[in-house]
C-alpha cells in the first residue's frame, strides 16, 4: 500500500504559492500543486473561476463561523471532503462494484445559488 503513496509524482506535492483578492485585499495562499487541481476541478464543476470559489469559501466559512484562523488548511480539508464525496456518490450509482455499503445521503452542491451572481 506505502508503494502506491510513495511513488506519486513530487510535482503533485510541491507547493506553489497564489495570490488572491478576497474582496480588494490580496491574499497570498501557498497549498501543494495537487490541491491547486482539485479546487480548479471544483470550480469547474461550478461554472466559477478558483479565485471566485476561493472567495467564496472564505465568505461563507467567515460568515459560518466568524474568524478564518487556518484559511489553507481549511482548503486541503475541503478539497479532501469533496473527493470523498465523489467516491461515494459513485460507490452509491454502482454499489455492486465498490463497497457494500452505500451511503443514503445525496450529494449537495458545493455553493449556494446566491454565491453563483
Amino acid at each position: 500500500m506505502c508503494k502506491y503513496f510513495v511513488m506519486a509524482d513530487p510535482i503533485q506535492y510541491e507547493q506553489r504559492t497564489r495570490t488572491i483578492r478576497i474582496h480588494g485585499v490580496l491574499t497570498s495562499i501557498r497549498l501543494e500543486n495537487m490541491v491547486w487541481d482539485i479546487l480548479a476541478e471544483m470550480a469547474e464543476e461550478e461554472s466559477v473561476t478558483t479565485n471566485q470559489l476561493i472567495v467564496t469559501f472564505h465568505d461563507e466559512i467567515l460568515a459560518h463561523r466568524g474568524e478564518v484562523p487556518n484559511f489553507a488548511s481549511f482548503l486541503r480539508i475541503t478539497c479532501m471532503r469533496f473527493l470523498r464525496r465523489k467516491l461515494t456518490a459513485a460507490e452509491r450509482d454502482r454499489p455492486d462494484e465498490w463497497a457494500p455499503e452505500v451511503v443514503k445521503n445525496p450529494p449537495r452542491p458545493l455553493l449556494s445559488v446566491a454565491a453563483k451572481s
